[in-house]
């Protein structure tokens, strides 16, 4: 497909990277994942994160001026080593993954983890507080995950939600967590030749819809109470995690 000339292709994308951008700039990028699965429905998911990619990094910056005060430092520094570590994996597995087999992880995780907000009272009642070592852990699946399919939202909620802090703090440890991971990406994803002309090219046509995206995403934050915040953020992460678990299995099916 020449997706620079393909008026189906641009149908698609507007609306996929106005959603990164809302979900990145409101709610922590969970809804944000579905950009790649979208793009994929007419072009290779590698070749979708790879077009994706520097659109988020500008993103980021767009997200930073707007969260450039508010994030959790400690949490930071208990997520960021195991993100890179996570991407470092990735990258030396990269020709050996099966794309689906991922999804099919990330989904199940994330559904299992919400049903057990949603169904055990416990976990809406207890309140988890910085930790190294599941910060370490949850930080390198998702700079694995954010590495494969820009999916690394649901492993950073699964960490983060349960310390159920200030919504504003929540977002902007995300955003600054995010604009870490992204830009060291950079680095292997143009190793691997993953921004070729044409992916770049068709990135920067794109570019303009990025702080559109964040300043609706801004606005929408701003207006929904912290309470209908947590419950949508795991309505979210139920949502995105139904999504990946369903393109995995299908595609599993499809290939056997």
């Amino acid at each position: 497909m020449e997706m620079m000339t393909d008026p189906i292709f641009y149908c698609v994308a507007v609306p996929a990277i106005l959603l990164v951008g809302i979900s990145k700039g409101g709610f922590a990028g969970s809804l944000g994942m579905l950009g790649v699965p979208l793009l994929a429905l007419l072009i290779s998911p590698v070749q979708a994160a790879a077009i994706i990619l520097p659109i988020l990094c500008l993103m980021d910056i767009f997200g930073i001026i707007a969260y450039r005060k508010k994030f959790h430092l400690k949490n930071l520094l208990y997520l960021l080593p195991g993100a890179f570590v996570g991407i470092g994996l990735g990258t030396l597995l990269f020709d050996q993954l099966n794309e689906d087999i991922v999804r099919i992880v990330i989904g199940s995780v994330a559904v299992l983890f919400t049903l057990n907000y949603w169904l055990n009272p416990l976990a809406t009642q207890s309140v988890h507080q910085p930790s190294l070592a599941r910060g370490s852990f949850w930080g390198g699946i998702s700079g694995f995950t954010s590495f494969v399919a820009h999916a690394g939202g649901p492993p950073l909620q699964f960490y983060m939600l349960p310390q159920k802090i200030d919504k504003t703090l929540f977002v902007g440890t995300a955003t600054w967590f995010f604009l870490a991971v992204n830009y060291v990406k950079l680095i292997p994803y143009a190793y691997l030749g993953q921004l070729s002309t044409q992916n770049l090219s068709t990135s920067l046509i794109l570019f303009p819809l990025a702080p559109i995206g964040i300043w609706l995403g801004v606005k929408l934050h701003k207006m929904v109470p912290e309470q209908i915040f947590y419950k949508l953020a795991y309505f979210l992460l139920v949502v995105t995690g139904g999504k990946l678990l369903f393109d995995g299995l299908n595609g599993l099916l499809n290939f056997f």
